[in-house]
């Protein structure tokens, strides 16, 4: 069992997550991780679990708080983490395959040691950043540990972003700097460090009147709130860019962090775009700017969340070793999102620019001819195909393409695809229990989840912890601002199906989606589809399918036929795994295949 601090507090053993509840127990628990490895004082644990206010049983109360929690721990098979009894409290054993906090220290001074090598140091710190998974400790109700715990850890994390911006602009990413350096401005506003890498950044990207303006504002905020004046730093930065002076290269920062910057945000799914080019960069001028200019017609993806291991790796494959990435999953899983996302992160490794094309519907095979032969040929250029559907559509580009980065999103898996031209396969499953958590959190604010912890939990539940039946749930939450989390909870529960839709664009309706999925497929297999959702089980092996094909209605199959009937499913995203091991349908699918097609002809289906 492995537990996670680096968010609200929960336990996984791999497969399934449990986020804790606020409790005592719960308290109790994650001051011990805090201090894991050594004698925590029994002083200590009373004041994280009641504050200044302790009972006059405090020490009894503590007893049976951790009697709560060896049994919690037995329920859960908690085997590898035991509490012990101390002299003076007590202590839990943890290492970094059972404690992110320690995996992710582990992962910094491993970056520590590479810091001759600033690309691999890059690399292995936004490898430890995706182990933060949201707010921390937002489950865990004790005051004083969010007043003296948590902000510790927090500057550790920042300490750790401040590391990779410097790596990033040293390295000449200023793009990928900007990304962070937004949200991480507007987080911490107060920041003075952040801000100037901001503003850095922004000046060498060529952008020098949003540079001064974010000079300023910060400026007016810090004698406004503070009453002092920029540091001479920044005040030395500033007189560069009225000067329009070079600033040279980006200077290697000395810092080390004492922890791993913050995790990187995982993508909501998005709707469909059109084709759009990211322009390629104008030539670098030899004065202020060494990196690339953003394009100005390229809209990243809003509130992107989850993901944060295929992001990292994406990127890292994306910037040093340049090829074909195929993103493949369920409808509706955020493939499209992700791929937008990852574009945006990698865009100033590409000078050629950025294009994206739906190929949606394409009714005819694509040819290097259909999009300028740049776009087609060039290596500087990243291409994004998304919905492919058929391999012959983009086995043309590919030819022409050969060692060039592609981006490829499909429901299918594409196998063949792979085999005759090669490439990387990342296949999205559902968000984990962490993920749903933190797409709510961003989407509605983490005031409005932390006040209704459990009608979160039960919404990421209900929605199978599907992204596109979280954001659809989250934005019909953000347009009816008087309603309760709980409220969104119980009318969705009525007929979840029908209801996870938006009454004003079609892409984005759950069943919608599905449909179109189904629509996609050729007899027999949406009647195959019905019935396996009909078995009552996630999990299923062929004879199991042929048994539920055949109490439908429909013709039976042979053994040969169902199988064949089964990976056809998988490879269009519907299903899940299969031999050797058994075939899994996501509970989202599971539900809409029975209640879509309760009483129909499975036949006609």
């Amino acid at each position: 069992m492995r537990f996670q601090l680096l968010g609200p507090l929960s336990m996984t053993d791999g497969t399934d997550t449990v986020v804790l509840g606020p409790s005592k127990p719960t308290n109790l628990l994650a001051a011990l991780l805090l201090r894991s490895n050594s004698i925590v004082s029994a002083g200590y644990l009373q004041q994280m679990i009641w504050g200044d206010e302790q009972p006059a049983t405090a020490k009894a109360a503590l007893q049976t708080c951790v009697l709560r929690l060896r049994r919690l721990f037995e329920r859960q098979h908690v085997l590898d983490t035991p509490i012990e009894a101390a002299p003076g409290g007590y202590r839990i054993t943890a290492d970094e395959r059972t404690l992110d906090l320690i995996e992710f220290r582990a992962r910094v001074r491993h970056g520590t040691a590479l810091a001759d090598e600033p690309a691999a140091e890059l690399t292995t710190l936004r490898h430890a950043l995706t182990l933060w998974q949201g707010s921390l400790l937002a489950n865990v109700r004790s005051e004083t540990m969010h007043r003296d715990e948590v902000p510790r850890l927090v500057e550790e994390r920042l300490r750790t972003v401040e590391r990779v911006c410097d790596l990033e602009l040293t390295l000449g990413n200023c793009g990928a700097a900007l990304v962070e350096l937004w949200s991480a401005t507007r987080a911490h506003p107060s920041h003075g460090r952040f801000r100037e890498q901001l503003i850095e950044a922004l000046y060498r990207t060529g952008r020098q009147s949003e540079a001064l303006s974010e000079y300023r504002g910060f400026k007016e905020y810090l004698r406004d709130e503070l009453g002092v004046d920029p540091s001479p730093a920044l005040q030395k930065l500033e007189l560069a860019i009225l000067r329009g002076e070079s600033l040279g290269p980006a200077p290697e920062s000395g810092h080390t962090p004492a922890l791993p910057p913050a995790p990187l945000p995982a993508a909501l799914p998005a709707p469909a775009a059109p084709a759009v080019l990211l322009a390629p960069s104008p030539d670098p001028d030899p004065s202020p700017s060494t990196c690339a200019a953003a394009p100005p017609a390229w809209t990243p993806v809003p509130s992107f969340t989850g993901r944060a291991a295929e992001v990292a790796a994406l990127v890292a494959r994306l910037t040093t070793r340049p090829g074909t990435e195929l993103l493949c999953g369920a409808p509706g899983i955020g493939k499209t999102a992700l791929a937008r996302h990852v574009a945006d992160l990698v865009r100033d490794h590409f000078p050629g620019g950025c294009r994206v094309i739906d190929m949606a519907d394409r009714g005819e095979t694509a040819a290097p001819g259909d999009v300028p032969e740049r776009i087609d040929a060039d290596p500087r250029t990243l291409l994004v195909l998304d919905d492919v559907e058929d391999p012959g559509h983009v086995r043309p580009l590919l030819s022409a393409r050969r060692g060039a980065a592609t981006l490829i999103t499909s429901r299918r898996g594409l196998a063949a695809l792979v085999a005759t031209h090669g490439g990387r396969v990342t296949r999205l499953d559902l968000f984990t229990a962490a993920e749903a958590h933190a797409l709510l959190r961003a989407a509605l604010g983490t005031e409005r989840v932390a006040a209704e912890p459990g009608a979160a939990a039960e919404l990421a539940l209900l929605c199978g912890r599907h992204p596109l039946a979280l954001r659809i749930a989250a934005a019909r939450l953000l347009t009816r601002p008087a309603l309760r989390i709980a409220d969104a909870v119980g009318w969705l529960t009525d007929d979840p199906l029908t209801r996870l839709a938006l009454p004003d664009d079609p892409r984005l309706s759950v069943p919608r989606v599905l449909d179109g999925a189904l629509e996609r497929l050729a007899p027999p297999l949406p009647a195959v589809f019905a019935a396996l959702g009909r078995l009552g089980r996630d999990r299923f092996h062929p004879a199991d399918a042929a048994t539920a094909v055949g109490a439908a209605g429909t013709s039976p199959l042979t053994p040969s036929e169902t199988e064949t009937a089964l990976e056809r499913l998988a490879d269009a995203g519907l299903l899940e795994d299969g031999p050797p091991g058994p075939y899994r349908m996501h509970p989202l699918l599971r539900g809409y295949a029975r209640t879509r097609y309760p009483d129909r002809d499975p036949q006609k289906v």
